[in-house]
């Protein structure tokens, strides 16, 4: 039969269940049978040896025989019985000589005979369902027929050997097939295990690749949300101070200054992204007064009003929430100062619910059209780190009218957290 002729096919081909030595069936139950087979030997020894009936040569010609079954079995059959795929031929040959082994001895002591018990689930590890049957019918029913041909016995005693060797044949039939459950069943456990091994290997491999994949992403919004817009915001002051130098040098000055703020913010910033630690602008200080000092810090960048408005009990708030919050504040005035156009006035308001934190920052610039495609990570990155939070994240714009970005948050009370603790 072909090496990768799946298991159900020999279902088919054979009216019964295919022996255990079908291609990919596990056997790691056979760890314990070594003892049994030993006590099995040891018995049928002891019974050899004891017989009365032959004289002392033939005793000690069926001992010798014997006992040569067990350098056989520990050197051949037990790597056979071991072994995952074993050869069809050296199996037959292993259980060929191992049945001349018994065979001769048991035609001249009757007692050998005790060994079908270890060689017959033997003739069922090793061989296939139809050979199985057929090596243990031989092993049942040959030592009784060669005995009587050796010396003429009296009928009772042939009519109670028939009958024992018949008997013996049904039991290692029910025999058999136990072998071969306990082997499948071993095989489903095996393959059950390997796909368990498997995907726990694929579950690490993925949380692995997600949690890099995550972080990945969360550098990046951290990276747009603080450096990329502190380095666009000294670009463009820059390039104001440029032609301010001649025409106003006192406003270049103050932008001069206000450069030098935007780059030591920057480095406290990039500080903070490395450390893991808070922002800087929340570093010892509350969300209202940090969204208050990027409010002032718009208005001297782009020198157009910027106010605030703070509603609700004010009190602090998850460290992860007030970051978003934060974020959402600092990628909506950056965006004013990018696309508004000049003197865009903005109103930022954070208002402080119950159950919800809503942050709203509205512009008067010239807006845009949302239904169109627009490139840039700022408002993708917005709505992501929001939705990490549980919150949404809202922009409302249009031609000439300014543009509106609406984050709301939800915030457990401390109610709510006495009762789910």
């Amino acid at each position: 039969m072909p090496a990768d002729l799946p298991l159900e096919e020999p279902r088919r081909r054979l009216t019964g269940r295919p022996g255990p030595r079908e291609p990919g069936v596990a056997h790691p139950v056979y760890a314990r049978w070594d003892g049994y087979f030993a006590v099995v030997f040891v018995v049928t020894m002891a019974f050899v040896a004891a017989a009365s009936d032959p004289g002392r040569g033939p005793r000690a010609v069926a001992l010798a025989l014997f006992a040569a079954t067990a350098p056989w079995y520990w050197c051949v059959g037990r790597r056979l019985v071991r072994t995952e795929g074993t050869d069809e031929r050296r199996s037959a040959v292993y259980v060929a000589v191992a049945v001349l082994l018994f065979l001769v001895p048991s035609a001249i002591v009757g007692e050998t005979r005790i060994a079908t018990f270890a060689l017959v689930p033997q003739c069922f590890m090793l061989l296939r369902m139809r050979w199985a049957l057929a090596a243990a019918a031989v092993v049942n029913v040959a030592p009784v027929v060669a005995w009587a041909l050796v010396e003429p016995r009296p009928t009772g005693d042939l009519f109670s050997s028939f009958l024992f060797a018949l008997v013996s044949l049904a039991f290692s039939v029910v025999f058999g097939n136990w072998i071969i459950l306990v082997v499948e069943q071993s095989r489903e456990r095996a393959v059950l295990i390997a796909e368990l091994e498997s995907s726990r290997e694929d579950v690490a491999r993925l949380s692995a690749a997600h949690g890099a994949l995550a972080e990945r992403e969360r550098l990046s919004r951290e990276i747009h949300d603080t450096l990329a817009q502190g380095f666009t915001s000294l670009l463009m002051l820059v390039q104001a101070v440029q032609s301010e130098f001649e025409r106003d040098p006192a406003l270049a000055h103050r932008h001069l200054d206000l450069m030098a703020r935007t780059a030591r913010e920057n480095l406290a910033d990039a500080r903070a992204l490395v450390a893991g630690s808070a922002p800087a602008d929340l570093d010892g200080g509350s969300l209202p007064d940090a969204v208050g000092r990027l409010a002032e810090r718009h208005r001297e960048q782009a020198g157009a009003p910027a106010s605030l408005e703070v509603s609700g009990q004010v009190r602090a708030l998850p460290p992860a929430l007030e970051v978003v919050a934060l974020r959402a504040c600092q990628e909506a005035l950056a965006n004013v100062r990018r696309h508004a156009g000049p003197g865009a006035a903005v109103e930022i308001a954070l208002a402080y619910g119950p159950d919800a934190l809503r942050v709203a920052v509205r512009d008067t610039g010239r807006g845009f059209d949302p239904a169109a495609a627009h490139g840039g990570y700022g408002l993708a990155g917005l709505r992501a780190r929001t939705a990490e939070v549980g919150g949404t994240a809202e922009v409302a714009s249009g031609p000439g009218r300014g543009t509106a970005v609406t984050v709301t948050l939800p915030v457990r009370s401390p109610a709510q957290v006495r009762s789910a603790s």
